[in-house]
């Protein structure tokens, strides 16, 4: 059953869609930890990791996307060493650390883990994916374009609020 429910969600993450919208989470996930709400960092989270099969399956498929997704597929089902699971560590442990810089209120540390992220999600994918890796770098930097310019919106918002008026 559960096997079955995975081929499923996979079947529906075909559809780019969710590869676009998934780096938005990051936005909500950063307010939250910037509110200290750990309520709503579950939330984001748990919408985080259903987001992939919110879409229908998508009639036609990209033969990239295909061939990523086929890619992760083997990764997530083939044998765990003990380097694979330490590299797959890396994507909580980057989570917790952006939770981390903006619970601490550290705008600077909460855009580097943020820019990191993004990078270190392009790099594995043409790394492992090969040519089909490249399929992820539209909607990670598109995710990160926008994570960026709403976080240098609201920060210099913020800055602007706190100055003194003069007359």
């Amino acid at each position: 059953m559960l096997e079955e429910w995975f081929f499923w969600a996979y079947e529906r993450h075909q559809n780019v869609l969710s590869w676009y919208i998934r780096p938005l989470f990051l936005l909500p996930f950063c307010f939250f930890a910037y509110r200290r709400s750990l309520k709503g960092i579950v939330v984001v989270l748990l919408l985080l990791l259903s987001s992939m099969f919110w879409f229908p399956k998508p009639t036609e498929v990209d033969p990239h996307v295909r061939q990523f997704l086929q890619m992760e597929q083997d990764y997530l089902l083939g044998n765990w060493s003990l380097a694979k699971i330490l590299m797959t560590l890396l994507v909580p442990g980057s989570l917790a650390a952006l939770a981390y810089a903006f619970w601490q209120r550290s705008w600077l540390y909460g855009l580097l883990v943020l820019n990191l992220i993004a990078v270190l999600k392009i790099v594995w994918s043409i790394y492992f994916g090969g040519d089909s890796g490249f399929a992820v770098v539209a909607p990670a930097l598109t995710g990160l374009v926008l994570c960026n310019a709403v976080a240098a919106a609201l920060y210099l918002l913020r800055k602007r609020k706190r100055r003194p008026r003069q007359p």
